[in-house]
Order: structure tokens, then sequence, then C-alpha cells
């Protein structure tokens, strides 16, 4: 409704899981580069935990999209199922049909995993909001792990839930699964007014904006408070804000807009929690799992990261790296063609705060 009015091409912040919209935040890099690293090096269970509303999804999103031709991915989404109904939804994904009891489904199961790993190819099995999963049903995914050679993984598993999903997993009955956690990586909420501002500012010029400044600092600076930094609730706040003012006729939303907008969302923080900044804003060989693109594109969101870091200081224009990542991520000019991604080495370089369980280097 309010897309004409702000001239945009498409709707900023929508509440789905949509990768187009990602913005690759430090501590959102971060976690897809784990990811990448886990699954790159089969480190078999991978566990990925967040608050509600972080992006976890649209995490799991990005790294389908760009997953490798050689990799074979099932992604289920719906964790309330029986011990049978998991297995009948996982295996119609891998394509393993004709089985009559659990026993022929392991058995054929196993010789596909075999056969896969045998060629080069890759099997992962992601499962979202795995908080939910039954004990019994965590039990038969440790068993799964045992699909495995001498030296391999034959399936990579990755366990994305809520916070619970570590309480779970320290649950006396789960022992053994938690000792096969190889893996864990942890999705924070946005820490800063200064990276809320980055990520609505991204947002906005990826549906299309050309003027990006559409929230005063001031209603950025309350945008953070009331969200607590969560992109769920920034998405909600801004897409309820922008709403409010097309039918004020508002093309710069300010303050007073977010305080009604947070209001009516039984969103608004305590009085004695708020703040008020009245300074503005400072500006701010084995086979691939995942494309060379990909690759590429994280690589790059890495980098740009830490020259920003080098470079912020002497920055003036708050949206001159919002403009710079979206030409680094279209480039396809022939001296930027990287003959070899850096991002492939990433086994012992990548800075990342990894903790990892088990497995020997």
């Amino acid at each position: 409704m309010y897309r004409e009015f702000y001239g945009l091409e498409d709707s900023p912040f929508t509440l789905t899981p949509d990768p187009r919209f990602i913005v690759f935040t430090p501590s959102y890099n971060e976690v897809l580069a784990s990811l990448y690293y886990g699954l790159e090096n089969a480190k078999g269970l991978i566990v990925l935990t967040g608050e509600v509303g972080t992006g976890k999804t649209t995490a799991l999103r990005w790294i389908l999209r760009r997953l490798d031709s050689s990799v074979l991915a099932a992604y289920v989404f719906n964790p309330r199922l029986s011990i049978d109904e998991f297995y009948h939804h996982v295996t119609q994904m891998l394509g393993i049909k004709d089985w009559n009891n659990k026993a022929e489904l392991l058995t054929q199961m196993g010789r596909v995993l075999e056969e896969r790993h045998r060629r080069g190819l890759r099997t992962v099995l992601i499962i979202d909001e795995a908080h939910e999963l039954s004990d019994y049903v965590l039990e038969e995914i440790r068993l799964l792990l045992n699909f495995e050679s001498d030296n391999a993984k034959h399936l990579q598993i990755v366990l994305t839930g809520q916070p619970e999903l570590r309480e779970k997993l320290n649950q006396a009955n789960l022992r053994q699964l938690k000792q096969r956690v190889a893996l864990r990586c942890k999705m924070h909420e946005l820490p800063n007014v200064e990276e809320v501002e980055r990520y609505i500012t991204e947002r906005l010029l990826i549906a299309g904006s050309d003027q990006p400044n559409i929230f005063t600092p001031g209603a950025i600076d309350l945008i953070f408070q009331c969200s607590e930094g969560i992109p769920r609730q920034i998405n909600n706040l801004c897409d309820n804000a922008m709403l409010a003012g097309y039918a004020a006729g508002e093309q710069i939303i300010g303050r007073h807009t977010i305080e009604d907008v947070a209001d009516n969302l039984d969103l608004l923080p305590r009085k004695e929690n708020v703040v008020i900044h009245e300074k503005p804003m400072e500006s701010v060989s084995s086979p691939r799992v995942l494309t060379a693109e990909a690759r590429e594109e994280l690589w790059n969101n890495r980098a740009r990261l830490e020259n920003n870091s080098n470079t912020n200081s002497n920055s003036s224009n708050p949206t001159s790296n919002v403009k710079q990542f979206q030409s680094n991520t279209q480039n396809t000019n022939g001296n930027n063609a990287l003959k070899h991604n850096a991002f492939d080495d990433l086994d012992d370089e990548v800075n990342l705060e990894i903790e990892e369980v088990g497995g020997f280097y």
C-alpha cells in the first residue's frame, strides 16, 4: 500500500524469512560462515540456536538456495512428528521409496548414503524448530549419525532452534546426542543502534529506495529500544510505521510515529528504560557445499565488514557502505573474478567464535 508513496519496488519489512533481504551484519555473517564451515568440512552434527525472530530460518534458506548441485538436502520445518512420520518425511525428500518397515528403510538409506559418499556427493538433513522435537526423535537422529565410514560422516545434520534446544540437549537421557555435537553457532540480536540503522537502511535499498533515510535518528533509536535488536520486531515496527506515515502523508518518519506504533503493538519499553539521544548517530579438493558465487558472496561480505571497521571513523555518509555492498555483490567484472576464493581456505583461518565439541584435526 505504501510502496509507491515511498518510492519502493518491494515491501522491505515483511515478516516472512525472505533470504533476498538478508543483511550481512558482523554477527549474521559469522553465523553463515560457521554453517558453511561445518557443512564444507563434514562435521556431522551442527546446532544453531537463537532467540525468537533473530533470523535463523532466513539463514537456513540462504544456505539452501546456495547449495552446490552435488548436495542433496532434506529440510524439515515441522518437527512435531512421530518417529514413523519423521522417517517417512525424510525418505520422501531423499528419494528413498519401496520400504515396508524400519529395517528396510535403514538398509536402503545406508546404501544411498554410502553410494553418494563414494561418488563425492554430500547429503544434508536440516531440521528447523528442533527444540520441539521429542526425545524419541532426537534419539533416532543420533542413530542416523552412525551412517559413517572410518574417516567421514555420510550424513550431515543441522539442528536449529530456540535457546530451549540447548537446555534439551543438556538432559541426562540425551547426553549421547550432546557428545555428537561437533559445532555450535548462536544467532545474536543486533547489539546497538548503529547496526539497527544499517539493517533498516539496507533493507530499504534492497527494496528499491533511492532515499533510504526515511527514519529519523530519533526514530531508529526508539526502534532499537522497543525491538531489543530482534530483526522480526524491527520489521514489524518499521512496516507499521511506514503504513502510519503513508496514512498521515509523512515522507519522513519521526520518533512520535514509532511511539504510537510501538504502543499499539505492546512493544513500548517502560519509561524509566527509555533513553533519548539528542546527538545524531554516527555512521557505520573435496566437493564444495555452496556454489562458487555463494562462497564469493560470503567472502566479499566478510572482507567488507573488516574494511568497514577500519574506515568507519572516517566515514561521513551513513549509506555509503550500503551502496558499496550492493555494487560488490552485483559486480561481474572480469577484473574482480577470483581465481582462488580465499573463503575456500576457511578451515583454519576464519576468525569465528565457534564452539566445537569432539573431533580431531
